[in-house]
């Protein structure tokens, strides 16, 4: 069980999700990939607290075609269960670990949800599919001009990606629904818990660089001051860049 708890990470259908996910010659592996990630979820139900994931994260996990957000050279590999790199020092993230941090959020139809760390727009792109409206913000110029074209290419339309430092999240379009953050911060960042709505959840890895971090959920309580945060399990993603 401690080795599956040491997991390393980066990070509502549309009418045309099914679309851009079937007959794509990868049903197969995506099935694979799929049954990976349950059994991985049963394997942390006491960590976790959860059994199962919601059935709409998994379809929306099963609807975003991962081998277009991976290089050229891993497309072979892209539905396997485990990080990839895609250059600059950044992973793709683990499916199962996108679907925790997914089911987590409880970011379903017309929710406003803000990602820190784009990196090649997988994550957006599954939040995305269940409805929401993502606005992604990314540190390294090169990945967020490619996560820009590939969602825009795969018909993402309600995912607004910006080069930036997600620290400070993006204060034009807070209040947020939900805040994911998909790389790891040395503390939880005041300016995200401030862009929170009154009920809404974060869920971010926190610890130090290059090392066993904790995957953090926090809700924002409706009373003025209230923070709750429970620890989910050790994960150990990239480090957050930026200068603070």
């Amino acid at each position: 069980m401690r080795r599956l708890l040491l997991l390393v990470a980066a990070g509502i259908l549309s009418a045309t999700s099914g679309v851009r996910a079937a007959a794509d010659g990868y049903e197969d592996a995506r099935r694979g990939m799929l049954e990976a990630v349950r059994r991985l979820v049963a394997d942390t139900r006491v960590e976790t607290g959860r059994a199962a994931l919601a059935p709409e994260v998994m379809r929306a996990l099963e609807a975003v075609p991962r081998h277009e957000f991976v290089p050229s050279g891993l497309v072979a590999r892209a539905y396997e269960n485990r990080p990839l790199p895609i250059g600059h020092g950044q992973t793709i993230s683990q499916p199962y670990i996108v679907a925790l941090m997914t089911d987590l959020l409880e970011a379903g139809p017309d929710r406003v949800v803000l990602e820190v760390g784009t990196g090649s727009g997988y994550q957006a792109a599954v939040l995305a599919e269940l409805g929401a409206r993502v606005y992604s913000v990314e540190i390294i110029p090169p990945l967020a001009e490619s996560a820009k074209r590939r969602l825009d290419r795969l018909g993402y339309r309600d995912v607004a990606v910006r080069l930036g430092d997600g620290y400070y999240g993006w204060p034009e379009h807070a209040p947020f629904d939900a805040i994911i953050v998909t790389a790891a911060a040395g503390h939880v960042p005041p300016p995200l818990v401030e862009q929170l709505a009154p009920g809404a959840r974060m869920v971010i890895p926190v610890g130090p660089r290059f090392a066993v971090q904790h995957l953090l959920l926090i809700e924002k309580g409706h009373e003025e001051g209230e923070v709750f945060t429970r620890n989910i399990l050790p994960v150990r993603f990239v480090p957050l860049t930026g200068d603070h």
